[in-house]
């Protein structure tokens, strides 16, 4: 059983569902050619639809003024520091205002009534003047609607464009009339610069207006300022601040230098009295060289070395010795009596400095006093001349600004502006809009756009199998044979007629790469190769013989053919199918096994009172249902009457007999069979033969069909060949291109391809 070639083998078991995701931009490609001729609609309705747009659409035109402006300070009273200070703020605002200000109603409403363009038919046609209808009364109210209503108008055609890395701006106007255009457009570019100079010399009126009651008020200030000053002078006995003319100042300074002087002299009288209270005579002489002390002391040394001499010669009783002793002592008195002096009167100098020294403390303290009551009298006195000096110099910049908005105002005569008119506009010669290539244009690329867009969607919406990559993708089988739609151009997508056929045209000789060509034959769709062997389609079934001969190893006999639906090309390809195996000399059965609908008798012209059915009821025998067909070594078995229970006739013995006899009769049995998911016909027949080759009908069979399908048979161990891939469009592609290559090759060649 292991061997049973009629059991699926391993690589034929269930997969798991390829990814339908991936998607090739060869894949989109091919979506737009196979659905061209929807593209090709969209884009052409479309494009006739701006054509019509085009020729009902009113014409406009467009005139264009072109001003440059310049930056200019907003106001005579702002300093030009603060300019300075906010020149890179502004700069980035300036320009987007004045934009702002040329679209503004404002300026729109001065436009209308320096045009009165609510008399101008051109402009309004019902000639809605700001006078109301005659015979009719309007209120102010009434008249600011309709102007406002007119400037409207003037808001929806204009248009301002600043000219990119310059001061340039572009101011145009769109109307029906070219003259109002090219007028609307310079009364804008006027009215600008009319507004932006009554708009600043009125700035300059109200700031010198402002500037002049300033300079009164800061006059007035100054004039009490300078009061206030006087009086408080005069309260507090200040005239001048200087320290160079402050009596105050100078005595506090010279007192303060006195104080260091008589504190540096107590200091040191205090040292030398300290030093000499309790000293020695010679540390007092010492203290006084050449003082009476020194002198004293000095005779005194003079007469004790005298007497040391004198008593190394003498003795001490010696008159003379006595003499000097006496005199010793009584300068030794004298020395005493001039120490107690020298004490007492260093003393008395000592006291005197710290006298002289406590009374400069009392006067220096007296005085600070005078001056902190003199400095806080300075402060409020500096106030106030700080104060006045302060409104001197605001008098001063507010006087100047006031000459410079006199000057301005002077200057309003001449109405010089920052705006200034580089071009004005001329009277269009031609219409604005519309224009026949923009719409075209447009039309083309929106009908592209949508047509595009629709062709996805459709194609998104379409879930039909329709190329061998589809086929690929979802069903995961190998393609047998890619079988090229025959109908007619202009024919649904499919067959359509059972008949369709080719021939050849006889040589033209001036044109011997068209010699060959094909002319429309009675040729019945399912013997394509027996009757025009040389046609494209006949190739591919050919090439689907050598693909199933060439499917396995253990030879291939028995071969049912199949399909998910009806309608995808199986009967056509099992006849087909069996007439190449037919041409290669070996005998051939074709069995019309679908028991519901046959067909296949009527196209090989046989009768269908006896076939299958009869054999499997016992009502024939085997030479009675192997009918010989019009072409060489094949034969069919029709399906004979129609049964009340096909799937039990071809699920019996009696069935597997027939399939047993054909296999010794025949060296190869071809079965057609009904559809695989209405019927379970095909199953069972797909479980006895070698196995099934799937047929899809490109364009036909629903992806959801083809793979439920391959399901069922691969749940029943129905061994699937392939697929044959019928009614396959061929215009382009690669295997459009496959097609012409053998058709070119066909052209050129001699002798029959079959062979």
């Amino acid at each position: 059983m292991a061997n049973d070639p009629r059991i699926m083998p391993a690589q034929f078991a269930l997969e798991p569902e390829p990814n339908e995701g991936e998607f090739h931009i060869s894949q989109w490609i091919e979506v737009v050619r196979r659905r061209r001729r929807l593209l090709a609609l969209v884009a052409a309705t479309v494009l006739l639809v701006s054509a019509v747009l085009y020729a009902i659409t009113p014409r406009m035109y467009r005139a264009s003024t072109i001003i440059q402006i310049e930056r200019r300070s907003a106001s005579a009273v702002v300093s030009q520091q603060s300019i300075q200070y906010d020149d890179w703020l502004d700069a980035q605002s300036f320009l987007p205002t004045q934009l702002r200000l040329l679209r503004s109603r404002g300026l729109a409403e001065r436009v209308v009534r320096n045009l009165r363009l609510g008399e101008d038919p051109a402009f309004n046609p019902g000639r809605a003047n700001l006078l109301g209808s005659a015979g009719m009364t309007s209120s102010a109210a009434d008249d600011a609607a309709a102007q406002a209503g007119l400037a409207g108008r003037v808001q929806a055609g204009l248009g301002v464009a600043p000219v990119e890395e310059t001061r340039l701006v572009e101011i145009s106007f769109v109307s029906p009339a070219p003259e109002l255009a090219a007028r609307v457009a310079n009364g804008i570019a006027d009215a600008f610069i009319d507004w932006g100079v009554e708009t600043r010399f009125a700035t300059v009126g109200k700031a010198s207006s402002f500037l002049t009651s300033q300079i009164e008020t800061v006059k007035q200030e100054i004039q009490d300022k300078e009061a206030q000053l006087q009086a408080y002078g005069r309260q507090t006995d200040i005239v001048t601040l200087d320290p160079a003319s402050n009596v105050i100042l100078q005595r506090l300074e010279a007192l303060n230098r006195d104080y260091i002087a008589a504190v540096s002299e107590r200091i040191a009288k205090e040292a030398r009295h300290n030093e000499i209270a309790n000293a020695t005579p010679d540390v007092v002489a010492s203290a006084f060289p050449g003082s009476l002390v020194g002198q004293l002391q000095a005779d005194q040394t003079k007469l004790e070395r005298d007497y040391a001499n004198k008593l190394a010669t003498y003795k001490p009783e010696w008159p003379a010795m006595q003499e000097l002793k006496a005199q010793i002592d009584k300068n030794r008195l004298a020395v005493l009596e001039a120490v107690g002096k020298a004490r007492d009167s260093a003393r008395s100098d000592y006291q005197t400095a710290l006298r002289r020294e406590q009374s400069l403390t009392a006067e220096l303290t007296r005085q600070k006093a005078d001056a902190m009551q003199l400095n806080s009298a300075a402060v409020e006195y500096n106030n106030l001349k700080v104060e006045v000096s302060t409104r001197r110099k605001l008098l001063d910049d507010l006087i100047s600004r006031q000459s410079q908005t006199e000057v301005e105002s002077r200057l309003q005569g001449t109405r010089d502006s920052n705006v200034m008119v580089v071009d004005r506009a001329l009277v269009p010669g031609g219409p604005y809009r519309p224009s026949l290539r923009r719409n075209l244009s447009l039309g083309l690329l929106l009908g592209l756009g949508l047509g595009l867009g629709m062709v996805f969607f459709v194609e998104y919406l379409d879930r039909t199998l329709k190329t061998p990559d589809d086929v690929d993708r979802v069903l995961g089988l190998p393609i047998l044979a890619v079988i090229p739609d025959v109908s007619r151009p202009g024919d649904r997508y499919g067959y359509g007629h059972a008949y369709y056929g080719y021939g050849r045209r006889q040589r033209n000789p001036p044109k011997p790469k068209k010699a060959l060509s094909l002319t429309r034959q009675e040729v019945p769709i399912e013997l394509l190769p027996h009757g025009s062997p040389r046609l494209a389609v006949s190739e591919s079934y050919r090439g689907l013989r050598t693909a199933l001969l060439l499917s396995t190893a253990n030879g291939l006999k028995t071969v049912v053919v199949t399909s998910a639906i009806p309608g995808e090309g199986k009967t056509a390809t099992a006849a087909n199918l069996a007439v190449v195996l037919a041409q290669l000399g070996r005998d051939v059965l074709l069995v019309d096994a679908d028991l519901r609908k046959s067909r296949l008798h009527e196209v090989f012209n046989l009768s269908n009172r006896v076939g299958l059915v009869n054999f499997l009821t016992g009502g024939a025998d085997p030479a009675a249902v192997f009918l010989r067909t019009a072409i060489p070594s094949l034969y069919l078995t029709p399906s004979g009457p129609t049964p009340p229970n096909p799937a039990e006739l071809l699920s019996s013995e009696r069935m597997r007999e027939y399939l047993e006899l054909a296999r010794q009769r025949f060296d190869y049995v071809v079965f057609d069979s009904p559809p695989a998911l209405p019927v379970t016909d095909s199953t069972l027949l797909g479980s006895m033969a070698d196995g099934v080759v799937l047929c899809v009908g490109a364009g036909t069979v629903l992806r959801e069909d083809a793979r439920s399908c391959l399901e069922r048979l691969r749940l029943s161990e129905v061994r699937v060949l392939g697929v044959a891939l019928n009614r396959f469009r061929i215009a382009g592609g690669r295997y459009g291109k496959q097609y012409r290559s053998y058709e070119a090759y066909v052209d050129s060649s001699t002798g029959d391809p079959s062979a």
